[in-house]
């Protein structure tokens, strides 16, 4: 969109926030660039230049604006509507990787040559990997320096610089402030509330609607990693130097996100994670738009607009539970998991409030006797099959996976079915296009909406959807009258 040059300037001079995060402005006289819905006077058109990504401006030599504070618009939605290269290594930068693994790392990975995935970023986004992880090391950096006490060293490393000097040098140059000034000024503010706590405002693109989002997740929520309470979502979270706590709560206009790590080095690989589980980063519009259009959806489209679709902060441990919850009610699964998590997770050794474990990783579950699991025999077997994929690697569900890939290891795996595979590349894969037609509450709302009830003719019918299929069924789902489909009020 970057090179629409009037129809950017159309969003900036109407301060569109639909635009924050697909394009960034650069002004010319003042050398900063900012979001398109910067309260500041717009420029003068021939004063204006537009970048497809902060790293791009920031190499470019524009430091992020001190007022709309850039650097914190919600994501592009192209990186979680899209399954291609650029978009595969966005989630995964996205997600850490190039700070703890390298470019090598991060081509491994995708499989791609280092030389390969470098010419595609840079011809898309204007840089490349290593410059779009020094601005996302920036970003975690300036979230560190406002919203917790420690010391600048112990940020510098933390935010996955190699010394203070680049942290230094990284802040002065992105936010024409030393760290120092950063900190006094966001004095001036909130404080934490409670120490060793982050606490965080999660932007997104308005609107959204979190009936189904948080009452899915709380309906769901497996006792002793997840829990529903005093009005926020709290979920263990592992990751990859160590483990977290996280509540979020949703507010008017962004998600209250509260985060206990126990290293602080994987700040932003969980707030990628918390963002993608609820889906921050999606284009509501572009979404309801589309699905409006069909006149036996558009009332519900009409009636709550915004939906999201409730994704997971663990893709492995979301495949697990998506076999446990085969064929049975969802208090059914929740039991089934609670079980599974206290006789194989990991225990937290301080708990907070009902969060006491950590879910179990694949590599334990695969090395399991499948007698040994108190579930139907079946589901046994193919509980330890997924978590034995999983961990050898032949089954990759990460964020830079190739999602028709997984979709057909999945459905290879005997005990998985259509219906498995498609909640799994709906919720852990993140594919926007999933669709599961055999679904009893799906089949049961089209009837009740004048669509076709059989999965062949329901089908059929939602390729008009394409490729927001998986928030047509969020929007089916949401004509049920139960848990799931509202928030809980306490």
């Amino acid at each position: 969109m970057h090179t629409d040059f009037d129809r950017c300037v159309r969003a900036v001079r109407s301060k569109d926030a639909r635009f924050d995060g697909w394009f960034y402005t650069a002004v010319l006289t003042t050398r900063i660039y900012c979001r398109p819905s910067c309260p500041a006077v717009p420029p003068k058109d021939r004063n204006m230049s537009f970048y497809p990504s902060a790293a791009a401006a920031q190499q470019a030599g524009f430091r992020a604006c001190k007022r709309c504070a850039p650097d914190a618009s919600p994501g592009s939605p192209r990186w979680n509507e899209r399954a291609d290269l650029v978009a595969r290594a966005m989630r995964l930068i996205g997600d850490g990787t190039v700070d703890r693994e390298g470019v090598p790392g991060l081509a491994a990975r995708l499989g791609y040559s280092t030389r390969q995935i470098e010419r595609q970023l840079l011809a898309e986004l204007g840089a490349g990997p290593l410059a779009l992880a020094r601005a996302q090391r920036a970003q975690t950096a300036r979230i560190l320096i406002e919203t917790s006490e420690l010391p600048m060293a112990d940020v510098a490393f933390a935010a996955g610089f190699a010394s203070i000097r680049a942290f230094n040098e990284t802040v002065r140059e992105v936010f024409a402030l030393a760290p120092t000034e950063l900190r006094a000024r966001a004095a001036r503010g909130n404080r934490p509330a409670t120490p060793g706590v982050l606490t965080l405002r999660l932007p997104f693109r308005a609107p959204l609607n979190p009936d189904n989002l948080f009452g899915h997740l709380a309906a769901t929520a497996v006792p002793g990693v997840e829990e529903w309470r005093d009005g926020a979502y709290h979920r263990t979270l592992r990751l990859p130097y160590g483990h977290g706590t996280v509540a979020l709560r949703p507010r008017p206009d962004h998600i209250d996100c509260r985060l206990a790590l126990s290293d602080q080095r994987d700040l932003a690989g969980a707030i990628s994670r918390c963002r993608r589980l609820l889906d921050l980063d999606a284009d509501p519009e572009a979404v309801d738009t589309l699905l409006g259009t069909d006149p036996m959806l558009a009332p519900l489209v009409d009636k709550a607009p915004g939906r999201r679709v409730p994704r997971t902060v663990d893709a492995e441990e979301f495949a697990v539970r998506a076999v446990l919850g085969q064929q049975v009610s969802t208090a059914a699964a929740r039991t089934l998991a609670a079980r599974l998590v206290v006789a194989h997770g990991e225990p937290l050794e301080t708990p907070h409030g009902g969060l006491t474990h950590l879910f179990p990783t694949a590599e334990a579950l695969a090395g399991l006797d499948p007698a040994a699991l108190a579930m139907p025999t079946g589901r046994r077997a193919t509980v330890v099959r997924v978590a034995h994929a999983l961990a050898s690697g032949e089954l990759a569900l990460g964020v830079g996976s190739d999602w028709e890939r997984a979709r057909a290891h999945l459905t290879a795996l005997p005990g998985i079915g259509p219906w498995t595979a498609e909640i799994i590349a709906m919720r852990a894969l993140g594919d926007p296009d999933a669709f599961i037609p055999t679904d009893l509450g799906v089949r049961r709302a089209a009837a009740t909406a004048g669509l076709p009830a059989t999965p062949g003719a329901l089908t059929r019918h939602a390729a008009a959807w394409r490729p927001w299929r998986a928030y047509a069924v969020q929007y089916l789902w949401s004509a049920d009258d139960h848990a799931a489909a509202r928030m809980p009020s306490a």
